[in-house]
């Protein structure tokens, strides 16, 4: 229990640490323990679960506000606990007012993750990316941070409330709207930093990062490519967010070779295995990657002779 404590505290003094220095940081997403243990593998300082992953890869449904509360902290407790890098919950809209984000926050932080946000958008909620999304008031959305803040320093004040602002490509809503409401969601409501989402133009997120007085987290929504990390920075970014590529790319090769071998068989394997095989970063270490050596430390150290197995004269892969 001291050391499950320890790893936790540990994890939100990194977050925290995220947010204060003036460094910008990529923290990609996805959907499991596998994702995020890759991402700190890689080398990323922090990763992001994502509701819409969660909503199509667990449960096979859109990002409509169907995946619930139990749902979401059970799945994310497993993340928090196989990674050593600061995970970032989507908690969607906080499943209702500031009732429900008031127990939200209690459930979110015993799973263990560093920081959540919670958006304004109308319930049921859309994808930031999906057309007819409306937005709650600025009024009611500033009482949920308010009370996801009164909670969240009632359990462990270093974990980290993010107030997200899904204005932008709303129903009648425009920039001005949109940095006046992160500007009140900080002042107002006491986020910890804001998530600007889909924001377009280098312009005015240059704008947003010198007004809103907390870090600005971001996703790029404009028609031009997107800014490059070190360009973020210079626009004052504190957090650039990828929050479905892992999970997307990852579906799209599956897709790709389950077609390829429902055409060709077992060859498309081995022509894709050859592909990886033959790039700069090889396969995937599974194994490595979910500590699978451990059961056979635990093996060796606590299993008695007769219990102890065969690796010798056993096959495996």
């Amino acid at each position: 229990m001291a050391g499950e404590t320890n790893h936790v505290s540990a994890m939100r003094a990194k977050f925290r640490d995220i947010l204060s220095r003036d460094k910008m940081t990529v923290m990609p997403g996805g959907f499991s323990p596998l994702y995020a243990r890759m991402a700190e593998e890689i080398g990323f300082e922090s990763f992001f679960i994502a509701g819409s992953q969660m909503s199509a890869f667990l449960l096979g449904v859109p990002d409509n506000g169907i995946l619930g509360l139990r749902d979401m902290v059970d799945h994310c407790r497993h993340v928090a606990a196989r990674a050593a890098i600061p995970i970032q919950l989507d908690a969607d809209t906080g499943f209702g007012n500031a009732v429900n984000v008031d127990f939200a926050v209690e459930e979110i932080i015993a799973s263990g993750v560093a920081a959540c946000n919670f958006e304004d958008q109308e319930s049921p909620k859309k994808s930031a990316t999906m057309a007819g999304r409306r937005t709650v008031s600025k009024e009611e959305h500033v009482g949920k941070i308010k009370a996801a803040v009164a909670r969240r320093d009632q359990i462990d004040p270093d974990f980290a409330i993010c107030a997200r602002n899904d204005t932008l490509g709303a129903e009648g809503t425009n920039f001005p709207e949109a940095l006046d409401r992160c500007i009140a969601y900080v002042e107002e409501g006491g986020a910890d930093y804001v998530w600007l989402n889909s924001v377009e133009t280098r312009e005015d997120l240059k704008k947003a990062c010198k007004e809103i007085p907390a870090p600005v987290q971001v996703i790029w929504g404009g028609k031009d490519a997107a800014p490059s990390p070190a360009e973020y920075e210079d626009l004052g970014v504190r957090i650039a967010l990828y929050p479905v590529f892992f999970a997307t790319i990852g579906m799209t090769a599956a897709w790709h070779v389950m077609s390829d071998f429902k055409a060709r068989g077992p060859v498309a394997l081995a022509d894709f295995n050859k592909w990886v095989a033959d790039g700069p970063y090889g396969l995937v270490n599974q194994k490595m990657l979910t500590n699978a050596d451990r059961v056979r430390e635990v093996e060796d150290n606590y299993l008695t002779e007769d219990d102890q197995r065969d690796y010798e004269n056993t096959w495996g892969h």
